[in-house]
């Protein structure tokens, strides 16, 4: 059983992000650490699918897998997954709202 959990959003609450602190660091970094911290998301969700999938298959072969560990990776990563497309939602409804103002 893998713990699903993501450190990086902990670590944008911990650090305590202010203007003073966004105004230090430059574009370029922002930008290299927002595509970082995506990066690793996506990829722990894609790590709790592998997982989900790997203990499905050795259920369907019958191997000795106990049938509620199946169930509750796959849960997991449904709910990992549903929690990403939702945030993928509202990072384009943001977007959107953005590109509909005017300068």
């Amino acid at each position: 059983m893998t713990n699903v959990n993501f450190p990086a959003v902990s670590n944008i609450f911990a650090s305590g992000t202010n203007a003073a602190t966004a105004s230090m660091k430059s574009g370029s970094d922002a930008q290299k650490s927002f595509a970082a911290f995506l990066k690793e998301s996506i990829n722990n969700v894609n790590e709790t699918q592998n997982q989900s999938d790997i203990l499905t298959n050795q259920l369907a072969r019958g191997e000795n897998v106990d049938l509620h560990q199946v169930m509750i990776s796959a849960q997991k990563a449904n709910i990992t997954l549903q929690a990403t497309m939702e945030i993928r939602n509202k990072v384009i409804d943001a977007y959107q709202e953005v590109m509909r103002m005017q300068v």
